[in-house]
């Protein structure tokens, strides 16, 4: 059995679906209005709504925006139906966030076999996403103690060693064991962070954190440059670094935006060679928001972007690359938590391109 929620200020509607949906073994539940639509929906939980397009007070959209920003029912199955020519946006409609539609007047049968599709790409998800969190699992066990017990190894050995011979140990070794203390480190802190940033955003429930934030034309070129030669440093390329085009505010808070670059560019500098360029720049002026960063390295094949997720690594083995390959899940993450998308063209052999769109704009 199935809950089905319906948003519609039309009561002789309303009764029809019920009628319509009651005997194939659904429970069915009903609100006039968006707003009673939208408390029913966070304390039923539906496995679909069903939401009237044009309504007196709160319309179709705006309900679907509440319930997409809502942790409660982010993830529940919504269909919007209006019989309105002039609203019927159905484009637009799936573009703020609904799953389908229908266009009034339809058959039963029509909303019969709708819902019928949303059940299923509903159990679709739900199989899809615990598969994932068992990869998820089995990738932390295998690469989780590694990148804690690795860089603590390091600080506690070479702390041992200063310890025992501290007295006899000449300057310039001592000067390299502190250097190897502190990127271990810094290592442990930055997998640390960027773990719980992971675990904050979006952990296993998939339930996304929504921020807000801003960043001046003024510090967004300082906060870039400071977090592009930190990636870099860790690499030896900081003279590989190109940066231009960034005189504009970015809506995204500074603490973010530097995060986002240094895995970007520590990405960038793990996938492709010395000596080649890593460029970062704004978006040109008069259409959307936002920064790219790009590689001249191996690149990703279409499956691995597809693939992109916490705690993913591509040919790690072959690469011997270090980390949780939590880098790329955090930007998507973080940028999404804006209400941004991230964007990537790759061509295996030929470099990667990430563009990270924060906001757009209309052209003029």
């Amino acid at each position: 059995m199935k809950r089905i929620l319906i948003i519609d200020d039309d009561a002789a509607l309303r009764t029809i679906l019920n009628i319509a949906l009651s005997p194939e073994g659904h429970e069915v539940i009903e609100a006039d209005n968006g707003i009673t639509g939208h408390q029913l929906a966070k304390t039923q939980l539906p496995d679909l709504i069903l939401c009237d397009m044009v309504m007196p007070g709160q319309n179709g959209r705006k309900v679907v925006e509440q319930l997409r920003q809502d942790p409660l029912t982010a993830e529940r199955q919504i269909v919007l139906m209006t019989g309105n020519e002039a609203a019927a946006d159905f484009r637009g409609s799936m573009e703020f966030g609904a799953d389908d539609y229908l266009k009034k007047p339809f058959r039963i049968d029509e909303l019969l076999r709708c819902a019928n599709a949303r059940f299923r790409r509903a159990e679709m998800h739900t199989k899809l996403e615990n598969k994932v969190i068992d990869d998820l699992r089995l990738s932390l066990q295998s690469t989780l103690p590694h990148e804690f017990f690795t860089p603590l190894a390091g600080i506690i050995g070479h702390t041992e060693m200063l310890r025992e011979s501290l007295a006899d140990t000449p300057r310039e070794q001592l000067e390299g064991m502190l250097d190897s203390i502190e990127r271990s480190g810094r290592r442990l802190h930055r997998t640390l962070k960027n773990y719980l940033e992971v675990v904050e955003l979006h952990g296993i429930t998939r339930t996304p954190a929504k921020r807000l934030g801003q960043t001046s034309a003024q510090s967004a070129r300082e906060i870039v440059e400071k977090a592009a030669q930190t990636a870099a440093g860790r690499h030896h390329r900081t003279a590989d670094l190109e940066i231009k085009n960034l005189d504009l505010d970015l809506p995204v808070a500074p603490r973010d935006l530097a995060t986002v670059i240094e895995e970007l560019v520590d990405n960038a500098c793990a996938f492709s060679h010395a000596g080649t360029p890593i460029t970062i720049e704004g978006f040109p002026k008069g259409g959307p928001v936002g920064l790219r960063v790009s590689d001249q390295g191996r690149g990703l094949t279409r499956e691995q972007i597809i693939s992109i997720g916490a705690f993913r690594q591509f040919e790690r083995r072959k690469y011997e690359q270090q980390g949780l390959g939590l880098g790329l899940a955090l930007v998507k993450l973080m940028i999404e938590s804006y209400g941004g998308r991230l964007e990537i063209e790759s061509q295996p052999g030929a470099g990667t391109r990430f563009s990270l769109v924060l906001r757009q704009t209309s052209s003029g």
